[in-house]
């Protein structure tokens, strides 16, 4: 048994936790460099503003419409989500993180009154977190998925899931006429697994809702599309076949990559961004104890902008390695080796590759060299400084000053405070 708590609207919601006057206005969020909407509130949704729809297009509904857009702030929303996923847990025994907003927790058989405890749940969560969400139970991960998609649109959607399943969706407790009707009711498109190609073969085929897919005969959805489709089509029917994953995969690729707020031309400040971006990263690689024996450095000017065109990356071999120091090492030589003066350049980035585990990218190393002594306390202990005093507290020069304004950095025009880990911009209450 299994359920999916899942935040609405999430981005938004952060904002509104802090700001209540947002209550009821079409707000959206907007991406890095304010350039198109990454979240939208339910009033944004019925002015027709698409999800990844571009600023610009969108910009004139702030006077017709009241349209209030706000620059993600990213510190803000990690933070609310941990606190959201802390009360989460105290659904069932295990838990799945499965994304920013969303978390799958699983143990739930023999749990008596699962929908109130459920409801129960979602009260605290809105209570001491102000974070609405809602939650699906059902057998397995994707028909809780479903689940959740039937009490998200039953609340936003009068008229499309009956009401009393609004905001919490056990299904499990549906009677098979009225589950029957529940799974016609939902267009295959909206099942998790399909994609919009499937859908669209699907569809020319006759299957059109999520009932028609679970009337398919697995063995023949595995012949005439995919594995993956098979498995979707078990889940459906009741069997479980995705289990939760209490730790996510060690990551095969780790990225780092920005537009920049403004065209960056000369090579001190793309030093600077490529330091920063690989420090990131490498950060990143430390937080899954990998180590990588390769790495990527990019950059390139925009493909709408007029002008001459230039991309630009290298990859450059390593000893397997962690340490931030030679990380930004390489990617600065890299940087330097494909940089040509005289292009408005609008991002770059840095790809670690080539990721092992400890052991292997440990034994790789050799133990006589002294740059190689005690590489991994010296990271562990820059870790601990910068997540206790904050980002970027201990960092190599190349990152260039701490606290000076970056002329590569994001445009965040509209961004709120970040109201719960920055001291300086903790709100005030006065009496």
């Amino acid at each position: 048994m299994f359920a999916l708590v899942d935040g609405n609207n999430f981005y938004v919601s952060c904002e509104r936790a802090f700001r209540p006057s947002l209550e009821g206005l079409p707000v959206v969020v907007l991406s890095n460099n304010d350039g198109c909407a990454i979240a939208r509130s339910n009033e944004a949704k019925a002015l027709g503003i698409k999800m990844g729809q571009p600023w610009f297009e969108i910009q004139h509904m702030q006077h017709q419409h009241g349209l209030v857009a706000l620059s993600a702030n990213f510190a803000l929303y990690g933070d609310i989500s941990d606190r959201m996923m802390s009360l989460a847990a105290g659904l069932g025994p295990t838990q799945e993180i499965y994304s920013i907003d969303e978390s799958y927790i699983g143990g739930l058989d023999g749990i008596r009154d699962l929908t109130q405890r459920a409801g129960a749940v979602r009260e605290r969560i809105l209570q001491w977190v102000g974070i609405p969400c809602c939650i699906g139970i059902a057998e397995t991960k994707t028909l809780a998925k479903l689940a959740n998609h039937i009490a998200k649109d039953a609340e936003r959607k009068p008229g499309s899931y009956p009401a009393d399943l609004a905001r919490i969706c056990n299904l499990t407790e549906q009677p098979g006429e009225r589950r029957r009707k529940l799974l016609q009711a939902t267009a295959v498109a909206d099942v998790w697994g399909v994609g919009r190609r499937i859908a669209a073969q699907l569809a020319e085929g006759g299957i059109l809702t999520a009932w028609e897919l679970t009337q398919l005969d697995a063995g023949t959805v595995r012949r005439r599309w995919s594995v993956v489709l098979e498995r979707t089509v078990r889940e459906l029917q009741g069997q479980s076949c995705i289990a939760l994953e209490a730790a996510p995969a060690p990551k095969q690729t780790i990225a780092c990559t920005r537009s920049f707020g403004r065209t960056v031309r000369e090579l001190p400040p793309l030093l600077e961004a490529v330091s920063e971006f690989a420090t990131r990263a490498a950060e990143k690689l430390r937080m899954q104890d990998g180590r990588a024996g390769q790495l990527q450095v990019f950059i390139h000017t925009s493909p709408h902008r007029p002008g001459p065109r230039f991309y630009r990356s290298t990859i450059l071999p390593l000893q397997p390695t962690a340490d931030t120091r030679r990380l930004v090492a390489a990617a600065t030589a890299g940087l330097r080796a494909i940089y040509e003066p005289g292009h408005d350049l609008v991002k770059a980035g840095v790809m670690l590759l080539d990721i092992t585990g400890p052991e292997l990218g440990q034994a790789a190393l050799p133990l006589d060299e002294p740059a190689n002594r005690d590489h991994r306390r010296l990271m562990s202990a820059m870790d601990a400084i910068n997540e206790r005093f904050g980002k970027g507290t201990v960092h190599v020069a190349s990152t260039g000053q701490t606290k000076s304004a970056k002329t590569w950095g994001m445009r965040q025009e509209r961004r709120t405070p970040r109201y719960t880990t920055e001291i300086s911009e903790v709100p005030l209450a006065r009496a």
